[in-house]
């Protein structure tokens, strides 16, 4: 195993380094800044909509299908658990990414809740050599997972800085935390914590505390990138001059609206393609969505509208990819899959993950 700090000039504090304390966003990011007048807009609108929103058919497989499409996808390949959950395969390791399974994404009962199941629960998780978690947000560092995950002993945890000691306190072992740019690397995996333009914290007084980030997942089969969080910059542009090109870029394309508060901290589908384009991405696929009602948009448009603007932008629709959650995408066929989103499911749509019953 190696640690690789960031390169550079280490005598100057970096930028996201906020010189009153905690973290700041790459420099150029939107402002941060919201006028109560606007939060308390968006908090009546999303009580407008407080009741579960319809869920198409096929958007959530059956566990045999799961189970199926597991073994089918074998080594590359991604299955989507739900929101910004994944197990990514690659390099004959496993990687699971920001496991939020459990039904509130929030402390105790308190708030938003799932209107779909995780894919699969905590003790049906495989054995994962790595987890990586991007920020501690609710509905991306599930403190429930974390006290149950049954591999404390053996899955190395990465993490972005300030978040270790969740981690130790809860029984891991392996855990190191790492700032923007940084490295490690054992057995031909290579994990690079990267920038995102979000935020972080728990409660009101941990606000930006702690770092938030995407990773860079790299073997000799594939180079991935997760997003996380993140919201669009300019900071895209220099990540994939210095980590891409990408096989395959996993973005958030949901929970944007309504825009003038959203686009400081996530990315619409029109900003996710910008994103995956200036990361120099062949591919990407969609997270973030179709899981649990976070902010006022229908929570099933990201889809289309991600495809959509990967057309018009140039990025190619076969290339902007959508699952069910469950489904398993072969890395080397990832061209066949996602196309289901066109409308509920039927057989003449791809079945990627899913054998015949």
């Amino acid at each position: 195993m190696s640690f690789e700090k960031q390169s550079g000039d280490m005598t100057k504090t970096p930028y996201h380094h906020d010189p009153n304390g905690g973290f700041r966003n790459p420099e150029g990011s939107p402002n941060m800044r919201l006028r109560k007048r606007r939060m308390t807009r968006l908090a009546y609108r999303l009580l407008k909509k407080s009741s579960p929103p319809d869920v198409p058919d096929g958007h959530v497989l059956s566990r045999r299908e799961v189970d199926d499409g597991i073994l089918a996808g074998g080594n590359p390949s991604v299955t989507w658990l739900g929101h910004a959950a994944f197990i990514i395969r690659s390099g004959g390791k496993v990687i699971l990414t920001d496991p939020y399974l459990t039904e509130v994404a929030g402390p105790g009962r308190v708030g938003p809740k799932r209107y779909v199941p995780a894919a699969l629960g905590v003790h049906e998780l495989p054995r994962a050599d790595v987890m990586l978690v991007s920020h501690n947000h609710y509905d991306h560092l599930d403190a429930r997972v974390i006290r149950a995950y049954p591999y404390k002993d053996s899955t190395q945890v990465i993490v972005p800085l300030g978040l270790k000691k969740f981690f130790t306190r809860r029984g891991f072992k392996k855990v190191i935390e790492m700032d923007w740019w940084d490295s490690w690397t054992e057995d031909g995996l290579a994990i690079t914590t990267l920038p995102a333009v979000h935020s972080s914290g728990r409660g009101v007084h941990d606000q930006k505390k702690t770092l938030w980030a995407s990773f860079g997942i790299r073997t000799a089969e594939e180079n991935i990138w997760f997003s996380g969080d993140t919201a669009n910059g300019g900071i895209f542009e220099e990540i994939g001059q210095r980590e891409g090109p990408f096989d395959l870029a996993i973005v958030g394309i949901g929970a944007y609206e309504p825009r003038e508060i959203m686009k400081m901290v996530h990315a619409s589908p029109e900003d996710a393609v910008e994103i995956v384009r200036a990361l120099r991405a062949r591919r990407a696929v969609g997270m973030h969505w179709g899981t649990i009602l976070l902010t006022a948009e229908d929570p099933f448009e990201a889809p289309e509208r991600f495809k959509q603007a990967a057309e018009k932008q140039g990025f190619g629709a076969d290339n902007a990819l959508t699952l069910r959650i469950g489904e398993t995408l072969p890395l080397n066929a990832a061209s066949t899959a996602g196309k289901f989103r066109d409308g509920p499911a039927d057989e003449s749509r791809s079945t990627a993950g899913q054998l015949p019953s």
